[in-house]
């Protein structure tokens, strides 16, 4: 028994010498190659850097878009209405040299003024009428269309002869009122470019009337005020003792001084179914 426990030691010895010549030797800092050493408890694993941009740089993180609300229309306020015009300074007058005409005799004035007339009306160089022998043949004309006690030519025979001489239409109008017979003048004026017939004196005498100057134009301002009247008086330079000497051709004269001479006619003087009034011998329009 006892040369059997050498033996038994001795065999155990050279087994493990065996066993140590087969393991190969690894250091607890050499891993073996393919495998990561562990990590030791004292030292945190590392973070991976980010990946480097295209330029080398790290890029910064996008921040999502915010959505822009949708604007909202603001209610707009309607425009502030135009303010209404204002009546401005306006005149109009058809006179030129050479259209005014006397009355050759005293009888004369609604011949005369049929000349007159025609020579404001006419602005194409026709000729002017002027000549005393046709003023006497309009005369007759003007006798032979009115009918009076007087015997002589009245508003309704000179707005006849106005018509038939291819000046018209002309009609014979009666206004109660001064400033409206005014009004009414202009605005024929303004609206036919033919003159207006005054009947003066209370119906004894005939003026043209050729222009006038206004605050508002007609054709604008249903309403306006005359301020000035142009005036061709054919028994011009004489005048009358009664109503006042005659105006120059081309006159000027403010209302106030055309009242003196343009008065409200007499319904005695002459027959006619026309009230008491401001009488015009009146250019008609678009007839």
């Amino acid at each position: 028994m006892t040369g059997a426990r050498p033996r038994l030691l001795a065999w155990f010895v050279a087994l493990a010498t065996c066993l140590g010549a087969c393991t190969p030797a690894v250091g607890i800092d050499n891993p073996p190659t393919g495998q990561a050493a562990p990590a030791s408890p004292a030292q945190p694993a590392p973070t991976s850097p980010a990946p480097p941009s295209a330029t080398g740089l790290a890029l910064a993180p996008q921040e999502a878009a915010t959505p822009v609300p949708a604007a909202t229309a603001t209610p707009t306020q309607p425009p502030a209405p135009a303010p209404p015009p204002v009546p401005q300074p306006y005149a109009l007058n058809l006179y030129q040299e050479g259209d005014f005409v006397p009355q050759y005799t005293f009888d004369w004035c609604v011949a005369a003024s049929i000349q007159m007339a025609h020579n404001l009306i006419d602005d194409t160089g026709g000729g002017t009428w002027a000549d005393s022998t046709q003023q006497g043949e309009l005369w007759e004309m003007a006798r032979a269309r009115s009918s009076n006690s007087f015997n002589g030519a009245n508003p309704l025979g000179w707005a006849q002869v106005l018509t038939e001489v291819g000046m018209g239409p002309y009609k014979v109008v009666s206004i109660a009122d001064y400033g409206s017979a005014l009004q009414t003048a202009a605005r024929a004026i303004a609206d036919t470019g033919r003159p207006v017939g005054l009947v003066m004196w209370s119906g004894r005498h005939a003026w043209v009337m050729s222009g006038f100057e206004s605050v508002g134009d007609p054709a604008q301002f249903p309403e306006f005020t005359v301020t000035g009247v142009r005036v061709q008086d054919p028994l011009y330079p004489h005048g009358s003792e009664k109503w006042g000497p005659s105006p120059e051709p081309n006159s000027l004269l403010a209302p106030e001084q055309l009242a003196t001479q343009f008065v409200v006619r007499e319904p005695r003087r002459w027959s006619s179914d026309l009230p008491a009034g401001y009488l015009l011998v009146l250019p008609v329009a678009g007839a």
